[in-house]
């Protein structure tokens, strides 16, 4: 990490932040007075998937799509075949719905416990001030001991050898296709992830007790997560099922708003009627807004469609988990951060979705022991359905664990790609990602302060907690691409520079 301070337009920036999935950078400047003015964050990347797409056969997508992203290539996967079955108008059979649906709990423990342990987790374990060169994971593991990281390493290793048992794979796996799975599940692979899914549901327990010992214990922390920089009361989005549970891989989408008043609930198809994007000339990333609210910028409040789709999201949009001990996890959630136990009080502490994020991962590890011990996931005949419909249109959804994933594809009647929208998990936490991390600028760079590598790290924190992912988020091009190159000697300094920034962009 490094800031400089530009004379001319008093300008702090953070380039480039670390510990997230792609890349970026925060300029922030600052006022006459040395208060914060303004802060933007960018990403100097541009994927544009959705092109991708277009021209090839429907069914390959659940092949492509997922290499998208090789941290969550699941979560496409899933999203990207349920979109395929719906343009070809299949009912899943009952094993392939759940067979998915084992696949993807095992994920979800698996990248959760990835962005907690490796990402998020060393501003905890280490603490927001330490050195960065230990500020990360090798520093975790020297802290907490060889006996937690083999757990997390155990729990990383056979999360994608689940993959694998499901996909041939460990990662990218390609198994989900139109109308259910590729192959179905043996009894040899069925007592494997069934003792897969034991570890999960204890390494998830342990996780929450870790969180425990190493955050809720320390009063600093507490403070930090209660009281600093770090709230905005938003829409929150997330999948339940027909009873308001927490659901990550079916379900419709439910919205409720600051206050917690449901807004809207609606099935993944009608997303159009409820969500539409923004484009901004300074980011290759679009704006999500809920359109009966509207778009009123980048603030926070019940009369701004802004909301937010994260583990926090999710628990706030429930009304409850689907697992026991996730619901007595939700329960201590809600009554620490709230005060209401029945979580009708939503939480909107943004350094707090790291310990949503845990409890996410017992309600996956619980749903996942549930769907292999039913005797129907060994099915060998109810594994698929052929489609037999004219393909058209359709709309899959996943909860992705950085946010609601939405695969729209179009196609002619041959079932070639005429037109693909990705919603993904980062892109509709775009818009409170920006007002987080100005947030945190504001409330710790003032005049007089001495800006820190600590309190930069700090400002880095506000989009740690939503484990963006900007390799699959990028789909807007606003103008030309911006483009930087510096010269340097041997020794790294500039000799030339010369830029080519976005049209219309004073922030490129």
């Amino acid at each position: 990490m490094s800031a400089t301070t530009s004379p001319g337009t008093r300008r702090i920036s953070i380039d480039p932040v670390t510990r997230l999935e792609g890349h970026g950078k925060i300029d922030i400047f600052l006022d006459a007075d040395g208060e914060v003015a303004d802060c933007f964050f960018q990403v100097p990347e541009l994927r544009g998937f959705e092109r991708f797409c277009e021209g090839r056969p429907v069914e390959e997508l659940p092949r492509i799509t997922p290499r998208i992203c090789g941290v969550c290539p699941e979560a496409h996967l899933m999203a990207s075949a349920k979109a395929c079955d719906e343009v070809y108008g299949i009912e899943l059979p009952p094993t392939a719905r759940m067979l998915r649906e084992l696949q993807y709990c095992l994920f979800y423990v698996t990248d959760h416990a990835t962005h907690f342990y490796a990402l998020g987790g060393p501003d905890f374990v280490m603490g927001p001030d330490s050195d960065p060169a230990t500020r990360n994971l090798i520093g975790v593991i020297g802290k907490v001991g060889l006996e937690v990281a083999g757990k997390v390493i155990r729990c990383r290793q056979w999360g994608h050898e689940a993959a694998a048992i499901f996909g041939g794979r460990p990662v990218n796996p390609i198994n989900a296709i139109p109308g259910g799975m590729s192959k179905p599940l043996s009894a040899e692979e069925r007592v494997r992830l069934d003792e897969i899914a034991c570890y999960m549901v204890e390494f998830a327990e342990f996780t929450l007790e870790l969180f425990r010992n190493v955050v809720l214990a320390n009063d600093h922390y507490v403070d930090l997560v209660l009281n600093g920089p770090y709230r905005h009361a938003t829409y929150s989005m997330g999948l339940v099922d027909g009873k308001n549970r927490s659901n990550y891989y079916d379900g419709e989408v439910r919205v409720v708003d600051p206050e917690g008043r449901e807004l809207v609930k609606y099935p993944p198809r009608d997303y159009l009627k409820h969500v539409a994007e923004r484009v901004e000339t300074w980011t290759y990333l679009k704006f999500p807004y809920l359109k009966a609210v509207g778009w009123k910028g980048l603030v926070d409040g019940v009369d701004s469609g802004v909301y937010r789709a994260t583990p926090q999201s999710r628990l706030n949009a429930a009304d409850a988990m689907s697992t026991p001990k996730a619901q007595a996890a939700y329960e201590q959630y809600f009554e620490v951060l709230t005060g209401d136990r029945s979580g009708k009080r939503p939480a909107h502490h943004t350094r707090a979705i790291h310990w949503a994020r845990v409890i996410e991962m017992i309600n996956a590890a619980e749903r996942a022991l549930e769907l292999v011990r039913d005797p129907e996931i060994t099915n060998q005949e109810k594994y698929r359905a052929l489609p037999t419909r004219t393909p058209s249109e359709g709309v899959g959804c996943v909860e992705a664990p950085r946010g609601t994933l939405t695969h729209h594809y179009i196609t002619d009647e041959k079932g070639i790609v005429r037109k693909a929208n990705l919603i993904v998990g980062t892109t509709n936490n775009n818009a409170a990602i920006s007002m987080s991390i100005k947030q945190a600028a504001q409330g710790l760079i003032h005049k007089g302060v001495d800006v820190t590598e600590g309190l930069l790290n700090k400002i880095e924190m506000a989009f740690r907690a939503y484990d963006p992912c900007y390799g699959c988020a990028t789909h807007s091009l606003p103008g030309q691409m911006p483009m930087t190159v510096r010269i340097r000697d041997v020794d790294g300094a500039v000799l030339a520079e010369g830029s080519r920034a976005a049209r219309g962009s004073d922030h490129a």
